[in-house]
């Protein structure tokens, strides 16, 4: 998958993420994989108009959607155990009827709730591939 095939693929899951009842997104693949892109174009697709920017350094992003609510981005790359997701109050986060995009979320393994899917991304040459796995 190029670019140029991207949007297609944004609708067609976001149908389906709305089909699952599914809000938390758990974004799977080696640093350059395009999780970020993927997601800037979701958000996008989702009506939220300022998405430019990875949430690597602050961790966190919070968007508003006219149609979805509020959506949250978070990338845990940084951060260094669980207490410091703690710490940025993901708990609270996780309890509120939002949209969670995650990128790394092994990285807080025993934080995530028990019903989510998971968009792996996979990269081979100069093609891309994303599977949806749903956890119900």
């Amino acid at each position: 998958m190029g670019l140029e095939e991207l949007d297609g693929v944004v609708d067609k899951i976001l149908h389906k993420l709305i089909e699952l009842d599914q809000k938390f997104i758990l974004l799977n693949g080696e640093m350059g994989a395009g999780k970020t892109t993927f997601t800037s174009a979701l958000l996008e697709k989702m009506g939220v108009e300022d998405h430019g920017s990875s949430p690597t350094f602050s961790i966190v992003n919070e968007y508003f959607s006219v149609n979805y609510g509020k959506i949250y981005h978070f990338d845990f790359y940084r951060i260094e155990d669980e207490v410091e997701a703690y710490d940025i109050g993901v708990e609270e986060i996780f309890e509120e009827d939002a949209f969670c995009f995650i990128e790394w979320p092994q990285r807080i393994q025993n934080l995530l709730p028990e019903k989510f899917v998971s968009i792996d991304i996979t990269i081979e040459g100069l093609k891309r591939t994303i599977e949806l796995k749903n956890y119900d």
